[in-house]
Parts: C-alpha cells; sequence; structure tokens
C-alpha cells in the first residue's frame, strides 16, 4: 500500500468486468461520484482464464449493457472470445468509467461510517461500496482431488487452453455442465477418450421450434424471475449452469451428443480410494430428472406461444429424445492402469474474498445478502448467479440489478446526508 492520505469517495466499486461497469453506467446517471478498482486490465477474466475456443453461451443481440447493445451483423451468432473483451473495452470507453487499472484490492473493513479500501497503490474513504470483483475467480475442486493417484493430472478450466497441452491418452471430465460438456467435446474430437462423470445437470436444446432457447425464455418471461418471488432462492442459485454450447450451427450439445461421438457417461463422481475412482449409482435418475425438468420448460414456453399466437408463426411442439444411459454404468474406474492420464475438474467455480475484511461472510464463504444489498449498511453486490433475476450471471442481466441496486446505493447516501449532514 502506498502511503499518504486516504482519497475520499462516495462509492468505491470492486472489479472492472461488465458488473462494474454496467453499475458505473448507473451511479453516472443518478450522479454518485465514484471509482472501480481494477486489479489487472478490463475485462481481465475474460483475458486470462478462458479456454480458447469457448463462446458465449447467449446470442449476440442479447449483448447488451446500459447504454450499450450490440451493433453487429450477425445477431444470431455467439461471441468468441476476444470479441466478448472487445465489446467490455469498448464499453468502458463509451460510458467513460473512472477506472484505475493494476490496482490490487488488499482489504476493505469498516472505518466510520463507510469503509477504508486499502490497495497496492493507495487507500479510499468511500460510504458506499459495490463488490463486483466476479463470481468465477477460483476453480472449486473438490477435497477428493487430493486422493487421486499422483501419476494423474489435474487440470481446471482456468488453467485449461486447449486439448494440446493434455497428456495422451484417456481424460476423465468430472462435472456435466456447460464448461464439462464444452470440454469433454472438444477433448474427445482431439482423439484422446474422454469418460464424464455426470451428476445433477439442466439438459436444454439450442433450438426449440425454431427459435434460440435463450430467445422463448427471454420472451416468456423465465429469466426475468425475480430472487424473491421463487421458492427456495438459495436452491435457484446452486442450479447448475444448463447445458448449452453457442455454435455457427446452433447445434445442441447435450449427453446424448456426447455419447454419440464416444464419450462415455458414468455416474457422479463419489470417492478416489487406492486409486479407483468410485461413482454414484445415480446417473439414470439424474439424467430422467434433468429430462423431466427440460420438458416442463417446453410446455411452459408451448403454453405461452399458443396464449400469444405464435403457433401459426413457428414449428409445431415436438420432443427430445431421453438421455440414453447403459443399462448398468461401472461404478469404478481403475486410475493406477494408466489409462486415464488427466483429470479435468469441471466442478465449478467460487469468488475469491480474501481481501473482505467485514463480517459479511457465511459458512461457506459467500456474502451474505437480500438480492445484492449485503448484510452490512452500503455495501453491495454485482454479478453472482440469480443476484436479481434468474438472468442476473449474464451479461444482459447485468444491466436491471445495476439499476436496482443504484437506486437503492442513491437512497442510501441521501439517507445518510440527511442524518448525519
Amino acid at each position: 500500500m502506498v502511503s499518504g492520505s486516504p482519497l475520499k469517495i462516495d462509492t468505491v466499486v470492486i472489479g472492472a468486468g461488465h458488473s462494474g461497469l454496467a453499475m458505473s453506467y448507473c451511479l453516472n446517471e443518478r450522479g454518485v461520484e465514484h471509482v472501480l478498482l481494477e486489479r489487472s486490465d478490463v475485462a481481465n477474466s475474460w483475458k486470462t482464464e478462458r479456454w480458447d475456443s469457448l463462446k458465449l453461451l447467449t446470442p449476440n443481440w442479447q449483448s447488451r449493457l446500459p447504454g450499450l447493445a450490440y451493433e453487429g451483423d450477425d445477431p444470431d451468432g455467439f461471441m468468441t472470445v476476444p470479441e466478448v473483451i472487445s465489446f467490455v473495452d469498448h464499453y468502458a470507453d463509451v460510458i467513460s468509467a473512472p477506472i484505475q487499472t493494476r490496482t490490487t484490492v488488499t482489504s476493505v473493513r469498516c472505518s466510520g461510517d463507510g469503509y477504508q479500501v486499502d490497495t497496492n497503490r493507495n487507500t479510499w474513504k468511500c460510504r458506499t461500496i459495490v463488490v463486483a470483483s466476479g463470481a468465477c475467480n477460483v476453480a472449486s475442486i473438490p477435497a477428493i482431488a487430493a486422493s487421486a493417484p499422483s501419476s494423474i493430472t489435474s487440470v481446471t478450466p482456468l488453467d485449461y487452453r486447449n486439448p494440446d497441452q493434455l497428456n495422451k491418452g484417456g481424460v476423465l471430465v468430472v462435472g456435466a455442465s456447460a464448461t464439462g460438456i464444452q470440454l469433454a467435446d472438444e477433448i474427445h474430437r482431439s482423439g484422446r477418450p474422454v469418460t464424464l462423470s455426470v451428476g445433477e445437470h439442466v439438459r436444454m436444446p439450442r433450438i426449440y421450434r425454431g427459435r434460440d432457447i435463450q430467445w422463448w425464455m427471454d420472451a416468456v418471461g423465465v429469466l426475468d424471475d425475480r430472487y424473491d418471488e421463487v421458492d427456495d432462492i438459495n436452491r435457484a442459485r446452486n442450479v447448475p449452469s444448463p447445458q448449452l454450447v453457442g455454435s455457427p450451427e446452433r447445434s445442441t450439445l447435450d449427453l446424448n451428443a456426447l455419447s454419440g461421438i464416444g464419450v462415455k457417461l458414468i455416474g457422479r463422481l463419489a470417492g478416489i480410494r487406492d486409486g479407483t475412482a468410485q461413482f454414484s449409482g445415480s446417473l439414470r435418475n439424474n439424467c430422467a430428472l434433468a429430462d423431466l425438468k427440460m420438458n416442463r420448460l417446453l410446455n411452459t414456453i408451448d403454453e405461452w406461444a399458443s396464449e400469444n399466437g405464435l403457433d401459426d408463426e413457428v414449428p409445431p411442439p415436438h420432443r427430445f429424445a431421453e438421455t440414453t444411459v447403459e443399462d448398468s454404468p461401472p461404478l469404478g474406474l481403475d486410475l493406477t492402469n494408466g489409462q486415464i492420464q488427466t483429470i479435468v475438474w469441471a466442478t465449478g467455480f467460487r469468488p475469491d474474498y480474501s481481501w473482505l475484511d467485514v463480517p459479511v461472510l457465511d459458512r461457506k464463504g459467500k456474502i451474505r445478502h437480500d438480492g445484492g444489498v449485503v448484510d452490512s449498511p452500503g455495501m453491495y453486490l454485482m454479478g453472482m448467479t440469480f443476484l436479481r433475476r434468474r438472468k442476473s450471471s449474464f451479461i444482459h442481466g447485468a444491466g436491471d440489478d445495476a439499476g436496482d441496486l443504484s437506486d437503492h446505493l442513491t437512497a442510501y447516501l441521501n439517507n445518510t446526508v440527511a442524518i448525519t449532514g
């Protein structure tokens, strides 16, 4: 930390990804003086923590932030990583965001009626703070990973770039959400046999009745479901990401597609003992439940289409084949015989709050909040799954969340002024 008098400002926003930038736009609209502190460069995680072939799961027309929408000639396409970086960089320029890059926050703590933010460059005093540092800072690897034989190379999606970096030989991919299925597909196509460990997952077609599934979910209002309107928000926030992939062919990548090219499906990884990976016998049940939930979504879409007079404009309803599972999937896999050379832990991510010295973390290390209003006066959270709406974790979900929370933040500043000013 650089010594000197602290800099004073109304609001500090930590993180200059799309969520922090959306909040910056809304704060500027409301006349709130603020600064964004970014540990590296704008859109840093997209520049340093994404694999080469990754594309957004949402169509380009959904790439919109307050004050900026997609302007290209391929609205139904899917942005590559360089295109996402360019989009976010351009947004920062368009809104003239007050960003300090290469500024690492080392501590945030309560100070008087606000907060003190220490960084490697200077210290800030602020009355309100927005944590927009990201939901995927650290790969969430289960404790059983430590029991894998030393001959096995472990890789996380934050480390992975392309199949060429992997050893020749078989690969066990653990996790069958969006990340796991994409990596399983790419790695298997590189000539490495892949076994995919499947737990709870969300099956979803890319195209339904001639339109992208995201179009339907947007139109029907599923993406606008609010956090205070669902039965169990904690459960909703922990639902796996849907099995979707963005591709020029707009193809569906589900377990049937993977098994169709030779990926071997196996149950949820339950443990590793004496060099043998042990798997749950719940594969068939997990797949049946995912099929059931997908069909419920399609029923909702069909009902909405009929009620809104779209049945004559789009193809008729249809259903997809149930997930095919072999009669008796193996419950064990020898990790010592040389057939498996690599394990890819596609088991999720978690945020890094090692710098947060305010008592707002629950026993799982997550920030306690009510729709982004943190359990500490004047502190707010952005960019988390189902923060305020089902679409919160998508780029186009940041705008509505930022609008709501910046209103709350502005009211808080005005009220504290009235009390202490």
